[in-house]
C-alpha cells in the first residue's frame, strides 16, 4: 500500500518541502532523493515521483525534497557543493517522520550525486548506509579536455564527412588545430590545479567511505564519460572499491528520459538495495 504525504521541515531559517512516500508497514531503509540542477522534487519527466512509487512497491520508504531556493522551498540556493545543511536537515526529518528507519541511502543525479559525496566527506553521517549516484558531475577543464580528445576529436578523425569538409575548404584547418591545441593544453595540465576543488573532496569522500555505492551511467551522455575518465584515475588504488557497483544503461540520455531507461534505473536501484543492503 502506498502512502504519500507532504513533509515540511527547516534548514536554518528556511522552510523546506518534501514528499514522503512509504509502504503500509514500517520500512527500515529509506531513500533520500536529492534534487540536482534546475529541478525540483518531481524530476524531469516525473522521474523522481515514479522512482519513489517503485521503491515503495518494493518495500522501501522514500523522501524527495526541494533544497533551499528550489521548487516550493524557501531560502537562497547555496550551490550544489554547499548542500550539507539541507541534506542533514532532510535526513533528520526523514528519520523523525519514520522512526522505524535504520538506514538511509542518498540518491542523486548529476550534481546531486556529487553533493552526496561532498556531504559524506564533510559530515561522515553514520546513518548513511549507501549511495546511488547517477552520472556524477565532475566537470573541470581537464576532465572536459580528456573527454573531448577521447570521444570527440578521435571520432572526428574517423569520419569521412570531416575530411570532406577539410579538403573542400568548408572547414578551417587553423581553427580546428587551435581548438585541438587548447584542449590538449588543458589535458596536459598547463592550467593551474586547485587541490581544494570539489572533485578532490569527492575523491577523498569515496576513499574514506565504508558504505555501499551504486553508480548508474548513461550510455549517451558526455557527463557520464567525463566521470569514467575521472574515476579511472584513482579507482585501482581506492580502498573499498569492491563496495562500488557500476552499471551502464546503453543509449540512455543524461536524465534517462525514455520509459524503458527510467525503468532500468528503478529496477537497478531496487535490485541493488535488495542484494547489497537487504531489508532485515
Amino acid at each position: 500500500m502506498l502512502e504519500e504525504r507532504p513533509l515540511a521541515f527547516h534548514c536554518g531559517n528556511a522552510e523546506l518541502l518534501g514528499i514522503l512516500s512509504q509502504p503500509g508497514s514500517g520500512a527500515q531503509i529509506g531513500i533520500l532523493v536529492i534534487v540536482g540542477g534546475p529541478q525540483y522534487r518531481v524530476g524531469s519527466h516525473r522521474q523522481f515521483t515514479l522512482l519513489a512509487r517503485a521503491l515503495v512497491g518494493a518495500g522501501y520508504a522514500c523522501l524527495r525534497f526541494d533544497h533551499r531556493g528550489m521548487g516550493d522551498s524557501g531560502g537562497v540556493h547555496p550551490g550544489f557543493d554547499q548542500l550539507d545543511d539541507d541534506i542533514q536537515a532532510a535526513i533528520d526529518a526523514f528519520s523523525s517522520a519514520l522512526p522505524t528507519l535504520k538506514q538511509i541511502v542518498l540518491w542523486g543525479l548529476c550534481d546531486a550525486a556529487s553533493a552526496s559525496l561532498l556531504y559524506l566527506q564533510r559530515r561522515s553521517d553514520p546513518r548513511v548506509a549507501g549511495m546511488v549516484l547517477l552520472n556524477p558531475w565532475v566537470r573541470s577543464e581537464q576532465t572536459l579536455a580528456r573527454t573531448r580528445i577521447r570521444h570527440y576529436y578521435a571520432q572526428r578523425l574517423l569520419q569521412r564527412q570531416f575530411w570532406s569538409k577539410l579538403f573542400s575548404g568548408r572547414l578551417s584547418l587553423g581553427s580546428t588545430l587551435a581548438g585541438f591545441w587548447s584542449t590538449l593544453r588543458a589535458r596536459l595540465g598547463v592550467e593551474a590545479k586547485n587541490n581544494e576543488s570539489f572533485q578532490q573532496q569527492m575523491r577523498e569522500a569515496w576513499c574514506k567511505y565504508r558504505g555501499e555505492t551504486l553508480v548508474i551511467l548513461s550510455g549517451q551522455d558526455f557527463t557520464a564519460r567525463e566521470f569514467m575518465i575521472w574515476w579511472n584515475t584513482f579507482r585501482a588504488d581506492m580502498p573499498g572499491r569492491d563496495r562500488v557497483t557500476l552499471i551502464e544503461v546503453p543509449d540512455a540520455s543524461h536524465t534517462f528520459s525514455s520509459q524503458a531507461h527510467r525503468q532500468n534505473v528503478e529496477q537497478a536501484t531496487i535490485a541493488w538495495l535488495d542484494t547489497r543492503l537487504g531489508r532485515s
